[in-house]
């Protein structure tokens, strides 16, 4: 995984250095100073504040992941409408959306965040590999909500660069982190959510033991989400029993006839 994450982080590089060529940070400033007030798209949902909200009723709070396919796993859903399935999510109780838009290993796309974002009222996360300031700009023009930043893939200073940036343009941050070093590293940075990802990038396992542990180092002030290895209710009652109140669920839902029903059942005890 991690040699697969280095080529990821090659391909991506390639890729943003040619669509800034055809796009300029001005021009994706100017494509958000016209945001008009009653676009369902571009206006604002506050991520953060959702999970939040859940958490305070005592619910799980889940970002419910619209996803097609992995490098590990090839197609996961054959049977793909972005609409659909926000639509889905949305009825079965997910407090969040999160929306791959990598198109070379997830087979996401970039029109995937707006449609879902017109499909629904939830706020929505774009999840892609975040490597160059020109994306975060981008990710308000396309109206995310919030924003995935990886510390393995990013400097400290990038980390906190761009966190900051983000802020500045209205986004909320999902920082994630695998291990207790990156965590260190994210602790530096004023990012309020951090992902522990359960999976090992070295084996490519998932365990969420992981987010055990890893929450014994983050403070009550950081809102902290499990990602990676939940499949099922018992997974979530143990992880709210240490502590954690926020999930991250994508293959196993999408793996589902009805992933709005499966995550109800992955919700409810019983």
């Amino acid at each position: 995984m991690a040699d697969m994450l280095t080529e990821i982080m090659h391909r991506k590089s390639m890729e943003v250095t040619a669509l800034k060529a055809t796009l300029s940070i001005k021009d994706l400033e100017d494509r958000i100073r016209n945001f008009k007030a009653d676009d369902s798209v571009t206006t604002r949902r506050y991520f953060i504040r959702a999970l939040q909200q859940k958490v305070q009723q005592q619910k799980p709070a889940v970002i419910a992941e619209i996803k097609k396919a992995s490098p590990s796993k090839g197609v996961i859903r054959e049977d793909f409408n972005p609409e659909e399935i926000a639509q889905s999510y949305q009825q079965g109780g997910a407090a969040c959306l999160s929306v791959l838009t990598d198109e070379t290993f997830f087979q996401g796309h970039d029109d995937y965040l707006i449609l879902v974002k017109k499909a629904t009222d939830l706020p929505v996360l774009r999840k892609d590999f975040i490597i160059d300031p020109w994306q975060i700009y981008q990710s308000k023009a396309l109206g995310a909500d919030c924003i995935l930043l990886i510390a393995a893939c990013l400097s400290d200073a990038d980390l906190m660069h761009m966190t900051l940036l983000a802020q500045d343009l209205e986004m909320d941050v999902l920082l994630e982190v695998h291990d207790e070093e990156e965590l260190k590293r994210a602790l530096k940075t004023p990012a309020q959510l951090i992902g522990i990802n359960n999976r090992n990038l070295k084996t490519f396992e998932t365990d969420i033991a992981t987010s055990e542990q890893l929450l014994q180092h983050i403070d009550a002030d950081r809102l902290v989400v499990s990602e990676s290895g939940i499949r099922n209710h018992a997974d979530i009652a143990r992880l709210q029993t240490a502590g954690i109140h926020c999930f991250l669920v994508g293959e196993s839902l999408m793996r589902e006839p009805n992933p709005g029903v499966a995550l109800q059942r992955l919700m409810a005890d019983g």
